[in-house]
């Protein structure tokens, strides 16, 4: 089994680069450091953080959930018909959840009963999800959503902090806690770890991984919600290349795409970073086409990072070793 837990090195990290790109930009532009921009910027990475803690679970198993934009999607059309007709605002937040962990639960048959590969299972289900988001509304938006789900989400605690923010914060919460301090965080990361050394253990490795992608659809189900609410209608082409983003924060707050590593307070400062890059750039004037150079670069350099650390472990084992092999 693998540990759970290897210090909190790269978080640290994580919140220094925040915290020199925020000096950077406010020495370029001052109003960046304005109490409205700094709220903005964590407004901003609350869709994006839900997604990419949700889907941070798929990875630490070694696979990846290419449809979570595509649940967005449904959800948000589904949930925001469910209120046009009537229906009580914590009733379909309640059904989008479920909705959301559905769909999740059935890319995970399909990886774990089925044995597909998880690229292959959740590039599938992207379009076959976002097909059915079009067949509910027939391709048209839904219009006029009632404030009082509005309120829910956009409401602001303490005159300026946005509930959605909470809600962020909240699903953080309780991802660490799974993940840290309960027996199914243990068996993601086994899995991801070594999936066959999990199994011979006795672990019910189908179970967790089903587990692992409901919670992913759960994610996105509630960032569908969150933009349901800010919008005030919901597209059935809503969070197209939104699981890009996602993957990106998660890789920056050092999920391993390989699988075994990566945990909650990562992924959201991941988030946190690059929505700190995007409206830092915005704010600067820097045109469109280079904010996207430089998010791509970040993440590049974000994964080449892994590869310095796991050169160092590498060497420290090495230095570590006895100089006479065993017996000198």
């Amino acid at each position: 089994m693998m540990l759970k837990t290897q210090g909190y090195n790269r978080e640290l990290g994580l919140v220094v680069a925040i915290f020199i790109m925020v000096c950077v930009f406010s020495f370029i532009e001052p109003v960046y450091l304005s109490t409205g921009n700094l709220l903005d910027i964590m407004d901003q990475s609350v869709i994006n953080g839900l997604l990419a803690l949700g889907i941070t679970y798929a990875i630490i198993t070694g696979g990846i959930d290419l449809s979570i934009g595509s649940i967005f999607a449904i959800v948000i059309v589904v949930v925001g018909d469910l209120l046009v007709k009537g229906v009580n605002p914590i009733v379909a937040i309640v059904c989008g959840i479920i909705i959301g962990f559905i769909l999740g639960l059935f890319n995970g048959i399909l990886i774990a009963k089925l044995k597909l590969q998880p690229f292959i299972a959740t590039l599938g289900t992207m379009s076959a999800y976002r097909g059915i988001a079009y067949i509910i509304t027939g391709g048209w938006p839904v219009l006029d959503i009632p404030s009082n789900f509005r309120g829910i989400f956009n409401s602001k605690v303490f005159g300026t902090i946005p509930v959605s923010i909470f809600v962020l914060i909240g699903f953080a919460i309780i991802g660490h806690i799974i993940l840290k301090y309960t027996k199914l965080g243990t068996y993601i990361y086994s899995i991801g770890g070594n999936e066959e050394a999990t199994l011979l253990s006795g672990v019910n490795v189908n179970k967790s991984k089903m587990l692992a992608y409901a919670i992913s659809g759960s994610g996105a189900a509630l960032a569908g919600m969150v933009l349901l609410a800010r919008l005030g209608s919901g597209e059935p082409a809503a969070g197209q290349t939104y699981e890009l983003n996602a993957i990106a924060a998660a890789a920056i707050g050092g999920a391993s795409l390989a699988g075994g590593r990566g945990n909650m307070i990562g992924t959201l400062l991941g988030a946190v970073l690059l929505s700190t890059l995007k409206v830092g750039l915005v704010v600067v004037g820097v045109d469109t086409f280079w904010q996207y150079i430089a998010t791509g670069a970040i993440i590049v350099i974000a994964a080449y990072f892994e590869v310095i650390q796991d050169k160092l472990k590498k060497m420290k084992l090495n230095i570590r070793k006895p100089a006479g092999g065993v017996g000198s």
